[in-house]
């Protein structure tokens, strides 16, 4: 991190947004291209020269400024070290370590640490840098992160994208973790997803509420994590479908880790599509489905294929969906809104002849917060509806 920061001019009125508190300035908007290297503080000041934040640079991302804060920051070093202190301590207010050791330390922009989320699992920190800009900026995070924790005390810190250590011993290839209660087989490697998507913690938690009595099926379920919480609820049976054996090989090892009958689970290592395909001519049905693939639109140019990806997901939901039972569809895509994605539930249900009753929609976890400045970062969405 530069103590001397350069300066960079606006070549828009972004005025009223910076100081509103949106964290992004994009390469379009300033005047010229600056020499300045990956990470470099930099001064944000508007056409007459007067200063508005303060950032960090990004030399290839079309975020060129990363903002740290709305005005001067005299000194940057300092507050990432008590930002990331306070972001694990409202976290440690809320969460009950001897149940759920397992969550979202930093959440980027809305801990006001741009440009990186840290998760844990345990006392094992994993990284994603957004970028080279960020990388360079925070360049020495392990070593904070492991001050930031203690009295805690870290095994590891590593980069999700390489797996490369960045503090600590090391940790064993695959370990357990806990959430609720509920016992998981995690593997943060290089590349990986981890074993356990830690945004979907109080979904989960929805989804263990209304599944007593009822046939679940759990689509794009990975390593059943809301199947796990469903059989725990009470539910009469679970259908955990992944296309990948590993994952279902997991979700299978999960189930038998935690006690819970695997008699009445199934383990479907299928694509999701082909399966509901096959199981609607079959005629069968659920009284409550889960739809939480990944993200079908990874940049603004793949939005209209997505719409229509999930309106044919949600038209195969809805008709393997009991009448009257539940439908709880999810998208992680940040390029489809929120009501974009409900009206793909609806398409699909139509297209299948049933209708969608909108109960709630949810999304992430309170580790996951969402600024009201940014609404780039609301990317999750859970809508719960009955289907008739």
């Amino acid at each position: 991190m530069s103590r001397d920061p350069g300066s960079v001019t606006l070549s828009k009125n972004l005025a009223r947004s910076l100081r509103g508190g949106h964290p992004w300035v994009f390469r379009d908007a300033l005047e010229g291209a600056p020499s300045l290297e990956d990470g470099a503080v930099v001064e944000v000041r508007d056409r007459d020269g007067r200063p508005l934040a303060t950032g960090f640079w990004d030399t290839r991302s079309s975020i060129a400024v990363r903002v740290l804060e709305p005005g001067p920051l005299a000194d940057p070093e300092g507050a990432v070290d008590e930002r990331l202190r306070a972001a694990l301590g409202r976290r440690l207010e809320r969460i009950d370590r001897s149940r759920t050791n397992a969550f979202r330390w930093v959440h980027g922009e809305a801990d006001r640490l741009p440009g990186i989320h840290v998760d844990l699992y345990d006392d094992v920190a994993v990284v994603r840098f957004d970028g080279g800009g960020p990388a360079a900026f925070y360049r020495d995070l392990g070593v904070r992160l492991a001050a930031a924790a203690r009295p805690l005390e870290l095994r590891e810190v590593m980069d999700r994208r390489t797996g490369e250590r960045l503090h600590g011993r090391g940790a064993p290839r695959r370990f357990e973790v806990r959430e609720n209660g509920i016992r998981f087989e995690v593997s943060p490697s290089a590349g990986g997803k981890g074993g356990l998507f830690l945004d979907q913690r109080e979904n989960r938690e929805e989804v263990e509420r209304r599944a007593s009595g009822k046939s679940v099926l759990n689509l794009f379920g990975y390593t059943g994590a809301f199947s796990l919480y469903a059989a725990r609820g009470g539910a009469r049976s679970t259908d955990t479908v992944d296309s990948a054996r590993p994952a279902i090989a997991a979700a299978r090892r999960n189930f038998e880790r935690n006690g819970l009958p695997t008699g009445t689970a199934g383990f479907h290592a299928e694509d999701a599509f082909d399966f509901l395909e096959e199981a609607a001519k079959a005629g069968r049905r659920w009284d409550l489905v889960i739809s939480d693939p990944p993200s079908f639109a990874p940049n603004a140019g793949a939005r209209e294929n997505a719409r229509r990806a999930y309106t044919r997901l949600h038209r195969l939901a809805c008709a393997v969906t009991a009448r009257g039972g539940l439908l709880c569809a999810a998208s992680c895509s940040s390029h489809v809104d929120r009501k974009e994605f409900l009206a793909t539930v609806e398409a699909g249900a139509a297209k299948a002849g049933r209708r969608f009753g909108l109960e709630r929609t949810k999304g992430a976890g309170f580790d996951h917060p969402v600024l009201s400045a940014f609404p780039e970062g609301d990317y999750l969405k859970f809508a719960i509806g009955t289907v008739r």
